[in-house]
C-alpha cells in the first residue's frame, strides 16, 4: 500500500519523506488556499519536493475549461496527476487527457457506479471519499470493498486512492481490503505511530535503563 500525504504544507511532506512514508501528495483548493502566497509557486514546489504523483485539481464546469486547466496544470512536474471532478464532463475531459498522455485522478466519488464510470473512461486513479459517507452515517469502507471487487472482477487498470480519511482505522481497513493507496492528513498519518503500549512499553525500557547506569 502506499501512503499520500493530503496537503499544500512542504514541512509536512518533508517530515513524511524523511519517515520513508511518502509516496505521493494530493491537493486541493481548499489546501492550497491555507498555505497563502503565490498558489503555483507552491504547486512547483511540491511537483519538485515529491518524487511521486501529485494530485492537483482542475476547476471548470465543462470537459473543455477542465482539459485546458489540465494540460497547463502538468506543465509544473513530469509527475502531476489532474484531478477530475466525477461528471459527465468530468469524464469526458478524462478520455481526452488520458489521450494526451496525462494521468487523471477522478474526485469526488461516493458509489460504486460512479468509480465504474471513472474506470471505464480511463482514469488513472479513483479517489472515493469514506469519511464524508462515515458523516453521513453511510459505510464509507464498504464503498472502498464495492470498488475494489469491481475493478477485480475486470482486470480494470485504475487504482483506488482513499480519499476523506479521518482516522487510522480507515488506513487500516483500507490495506486490509488491498486499496491501492490512502491519502491521509498529516495528523492521522502521525496518530498511526502510536499506541498506549508502545509508549507504556518505553517507559519502562528507559526507566530500566537509567536504574543500570544510575
Amino acid at each position: 500500500m502506499q501512503f499520500f500525504l493530503d496537503t499544500a504544507n512542504l514541512a509536512e511532506m518533508r517530515a513524511a519523506k524523511a519517515w520513508g512514508l511518502l509516496d505521493g501528495v494530493t491537493t486541493n483548493p481548499t489546501l492550497m488556499a491555507r498555505e497563502g502566497g503565490d498558489w503555483r509557486a507552491v504547486m512547483q514546489a511540491i511537483c519538485r519536493e515529491v518524487e511521486g504523483p501529485v494530485s492537483l485539481e482542475a476547476v471548470g464546469d465543462t470537459a473543455d475549461e477542465l482539459i485546458a486547466m489540465g494540460l497547463d496544470l502538468v506543465r509544473n512536474g513530469p509527475n502531476v496527476v489532474v484531478k477530475i471532478p466525477m461528471t459527465p464532463e468530468g469524464l469526458k475531459a478524462v478520455r481526452v487527457l488520458r489521450s494526451k498522455g496525462v494521468d487523471t485522478n477522478v474526485t469526488l466519488v461516493f458509489s460504486p457506479m460512479q468509480a465504474l464510470l471513472a474506470a471505464k473512461a480511463g482514469a488513472s486513479f479513483i479517489s472515493p471519499f469514506v469519511g464524508r459517507l462515515d458523516g453521513l452515517s453511510q459505510d464509507g469502507m464498504q464503498l472502498v470493498a464495492d470498488i475494489m471487487a469491481i475493478l477485480r472482477n475486470y482486470s480494470m487498470e485504475a487504482r483506488v486512492i482513499v480519499a476523506s480519511v479521518r482516522h487510522p482505522r480507515h488506513v487500516a481497513e483500507a490495506a486490509l481490503m488491498g486499496a491501492h493507496v490512502a491519502t491521509v492528513p498529516f495528523a492521522v498519518l502521525r496518530q498511526m505511530f502510536d499506541h498506549p503500549l508502545t509508549s507504556a512499553g518505553l517507559e519502562m525500557f528507559n526507566k530500566d535503563w537509567a536504574a543500570l547506569n544510575g
